[in-house]
C-alpha cells in the first residue's frame, strides 16, 4: 500500500474517531411490555479471523431499538411502535451469526459494497485499464461479488446509546475492485424514529463505489406472510428497464400508464403479477426508480401497512432507489427470528443507489471515485404512524 496515503487514511479515521469516547456494550431486549424483542447477543459473539463479531443495540427516548452485528454490516432487528403503541420489528433476520454467514444468503439487512446491484459481466474500464470482477450472479457481479462487505467484519465502536460507527479497509485489487479504500459507515437511531446511515469513503486509486444497504422490511412484522397490503409511493417519472439479466438497457423510461407508476400511493401486490414483460424479468418488482429530486437529502419515498399503522419514509442524497418486491424469498429457510419463516413477497427493499452498471452506461451518473474526492452520502428510513 502507497506510504502516503496509508498515512492520510490514519489521520482520516483518527479524524473520524475524534469524537468517539463510548463503549462496545452490547444489546438486551425490548421493553417490558413490547411484543418482540432483539435476538440474544450470545448467538452473535465470535472471533472470525482475529477480528471480534458482536451484536450492537441503539436505543432511543421512545423505546425504538436498531440491533446490527459487525459481521456485514447487517441491521438484525429494528423495533418501532406501530398504531396500538405495541414494538413491531420491521426488518427480516436472524437470530444467530451462523444463519447470516450461509451460501446463498439473501443479504438480510447487510451494508452493500463495494458496488451495490449489478455490473454487467463483472467488467468495468477505468482510466484506460479493464478490470474484471468475480461472477456471482450468473454471468454478472452482484453486489460486490462472493465476499463483498455483506460477509466482511467491520471495526465497531459504540459511540453513544444511538449511534455506532463502522470501518472497513478494502484493499487494492479485493474481489477485483481498483484502489485501496477506507470506508466508514455510522448507524444513529435519533429520538424522531429515524434511522440515520451516513456513508463516507476515500481511495488512492480511481475506482467505482456505490454503498447502500440491503435491509428487508415489512411494516405488518416480521414473519408476516405478505407485502402485497402494503401501500408504496415513488416519487420518480422514470425508471431503468432491464434485460433478462437484470442489468440496466442504458435507456430510461418513464413510469406513466405503467405497473411501476407508484407517484400515487397504490396497493405493492395492485399490479405485481400484470402481463408485462419487465416484471416477468425480475418475477416481480426489482427495478432501479430514477428519483425526481434534486441535491440533498429529500424524501423518495413513503411505504404504510394499513394493518398496523407503521409509517417508513425514505429520505437519501442518492439519484436512484431499488424496489424489490421480495420476489426469490421462499419460506423454505426456517431459521428467521423466532423459527419464522419468510415466504414470497413477504419483505420488500428499497435501496438508495447510484444506478446499477453505471460504469458501463456512459448516460448514468458516474460512480468513480478519485484519490483526493471524499465520497459522502446519507439515507435516513423515519418511523411513524397513522
Amino acid at each position: 500500500m502507497n506510504k502516503n496515503f496509508k498515512a492520510i487514511c490514519l489521520v482520516f479515521i483518527s479524524m473520524w474517531m475524534l469524537c468517539s469516547c463510548g463503549n462496545t456494550t452490547n444489546g438486551g431486549a425490548a421493553d417490558e411490555g413490547a411484543t418482540v424483542s432483539i435476538p440474544n447477543s450470545a448467538g452473535f459473539t465470535a472471533n472470525i479471523e482475529g477480528k471480534v463479531v458482536s451484536l450492537f443495540v441503539l436505543k432511543n427516548e421512545s423505546g425504538a431499538q436498531v440491533a446490527v452485528t459487525n459481521y456485514g454490516g447487517r441491521i438484525v432487528s429494528l423495533l418501532v411502535p406501530d398504531k396500538n403503541k405495541q414494538f413491531k420489528d420491521v426488518v427480516l433476520g436472524y437470530e444467530n451469526l451462523k444463519s447470516y454467514q450461509k451460501k446463498g444468503e439473501p443479504f438480510f439487512g447487510a451494508l452493500i459494497g463495494r458496488y451495490g446491484n449489478r455490473i454487467a459481466k463483472g467488467m468495468f474500464t477505468l482510466d484506460g485499464r479493464s478490470y474484471q470482477l468475480e461472477l456471482n450472479d450468473g454471468v454478472n457481479t452482484l453486489h460486490g461479488g462472493f465476499n463483498g462487505f455483506f460477509s466482511q467484519v467491520w471495526d465497531a465502536k459504540k459511540i453513544n446509546d444511538k449511534t455506532l460507527e463502522l470501518n472497513y479497509f478494502s484493499k487494492d485489487g479485493e474481489a477485483g475492485y481498483p484502489g485501496n479504500l477506507a470506508v466508514k459507515v455510522v448507524y444513529e437511531l435519533n429520538d424522531d424514529n429515524e434511522l440515520k446511515i451516513s456513508y463516507t469513503a476515500i481511495t488512492d486509486k480511481a475506482t467505482v463505489v456505490n454503498l447502500t444497504n440491503h435491509a428487508y422490511f415489512n411494516l405488518n412484522g416480521a414473519g408476516d406472510s405478505t407485502i402485497t397490503d402494503h401501500l408504496l409511493a415513488i416519487y420518480a417519472d422514470g425508471y431503468t428497464p432491464v434485460d433478462s439479466t437484470l442489468i440496466p438497457t442504458g435507456k430510461i423510461d418513464p413510469v406513466a400508464g405503467t405497473p411501476f407508476d407508484f407517484n400515487t400511493a397504490t396497493l405493492i401486490g395492485k399490479r405485481i403479477n400484470d402481463d408485462d414483460q419487465q416484471l416477468k424479468y425480475g418475477k416481480g418488482y426489482d427495478h432501479n426508480y430514477v428519483l425526481r429530486k434534486g441535491n440533498g437529502l429529500q424524501k423518495v419515498a413513503t411505504v404504510s401497512s394499513p394493518k398496523t399503522g407503521i409509517v417508513m419514509d425514505v429520505l437519501t442524497e442518492e439519484p436512484g432507489l431499488q424496489f424489490y418486491s421480495g420476489n426469490f424469498l421462499t419460506g423454505e429457510d426456517k431459521d428467521g427470528k423466532g423459527q419464522m419463516s419468510y415466504p414470497h413477497r413477504s419483505a420488500f427493499c428499497l435501496e438508495t443507489q447510484h444506478f446499477p452498471d453505471a460504469p458501463n452506461q456512459p448516460s448514468f451518473a458516474s460512480t468513480t471515485l478519485k484519490p483526493g474526492e471524499i465520497y459522502k452520502t446519507v439515507t435516513i428510513y423515519r418511523f411513524s404512524v397513522q
